[in-house]
């Protein structure tokens, strides 16, 4: 049982080096990334939300012949 703990001391340790040698993003760069991520969403959703609109329309066309 000992020996489980310390391999898991041993892990963490190992994690919490590793996490030290990454390059962080300062804040700007931070808040930069998040606001293109936020309007590539809204893009991306807007665009779907069109195609869906158009192809339910095309179905609606082609199996009742109306609007």
């Amino acid at each position: 049982m000992g020996e489980w703990f310390a391999k898991i001391r041993v892990f963490f340790e190992g994690t919490s080096e590793e996490l030290g040698k990454c390059s962080w993003p300062s804040r700007p760069q931070l808040l930069e990334s998040t606001l293109l991520v936020i309007v590539a969403l809204v893009i991306l959703s807007v665009f779907v939300t069109a195609v869906d609109q158009v192809l339910i329309f095309a179905i609606n066309l082609v199996t009742t012949g109306s609007i």
